[in-house]
């Protein structure tokens, strides 16, 4: 396969994801539908966590193997560990961090993922309800965006994979990992806009986050078809599925004051369900 046709494809993969995104524009009246919505995004976000911590321990296992057999030395197989737990540390820690830093002058944080305004205010929000509801808003966008990056990065690992098979010659298998990728991308749109709840994003929103989460998958094509490097492939699985667990973290804490537990377990089930259907696409070809 050519690179021009598995970059090609590689941007066929990676922009499905905006099949999902205009979801957001559908305004929710209903706790129940809000919280099905973000509840079946976790489930979507699980399978995503559980694909990339996979991913990175099997590059570890087979460093691991390549030591026993004398083929590698154990500085290797340390560098490669520090560098699953740095970009682990930096998915998690490290956003919580930035996140805290960029709301040091709040008094109180508000609800994530599309929270009603009144439901945790700060003394200013409660003098001021307007900017209070803003407030909010904006921090439900920004949740949202963090998933998109999250889900971006580990787009950018599923590119690697399309375009080394690719390079090396594997058609058969590239082109089954770029169908199976582009089914799986397609709902992680839903990942993305699911937490937003009440808010309804800009169309140039939804844009922007269609190109951060499904974006990289095209240029970890390119990548991958030039270069094969499995510490790259280590970091952005390690950002990944430390990005992801974070953003699921915030999801669940966001939605839980809406009740609905129990309905939102089986939406959790079915989000979960649906990422392993897709990946069986590519698990079928060999990927």
């Amino acid at each position: 396969m050519s690179f021009l046709e598995t970059v090609a494809l590689g941007a066929i993969a990676g922009f499905t994801i905006f099949l999902g995104l205009p979801l957001g524009r559908v305004k929710l009246l209903d706790d129940r539908l809000r919280v099905g919505l973000a509840m079946f995004s976790v489930g979507i976000l699980a399978f995503i966590f559980m694909d990339v911590t996979k991913h990175g321990e099997q590059i570890l296992e087979t460093t691991v193997a390549h030591y026993k057999a004398h083929t590698t030395g154990f500085g290797h197989v340390l560098g490669l560990f520090a560098l699953l737990a740095v970009g682990f540390t930096v998915g998690t820690a490290g956003i919580s961090a930035v996140e805290r830093r960029l709301r040091r002058r709040r008094a109180m944080p508000a609800p994530l993922a599309g929270g009603e305004a009144g439901a945790m205010l700060s003394p200013r929000e409660i003098a001021h309800p307007q900017e209070g509801a803003e407030d909010a808003r904006q921090r439900a966008l920004q949740t949202g965006m963090v998933i998109a990056v999250a889900i971006g990065l580990h787009n950018f690992a599923e590119g690697l994979a399309i375009g080394v098979s690719a390079k090396a010659g594997a058609i058969g298998l590239a082109t089954v990992l770029i169908i199976g990728f582009g089914l799986h991308n397609a709902t992680e749109g839903f990942g993305i806009v699911g937490p937003l709840g009440e808010v309804r994003p800009s169309w140039k929103w939804l844009g922007l986050a269609g190109l951060i989460g499904g974006g990289p998958t095209f240029l970890g094509t390119i990548v991958g078809y030039q270069v094969n490097s499995e510490p790259l492939e280590l970091m952005f699985y390690a950002l990944a599925g430390g990005a992801v667990l974070y953003v699921i973290g915030e999801i669940w804490m966001g939605m839980r004051r809406y009740g609905y537990r129990t309905f939102g377990l089986y939406l959790i089930a079915a989000g979960f369900l649906v990422g392993v259907a897709t990946d069986l696409v590519v698990s079928y070809g060999g990927g």
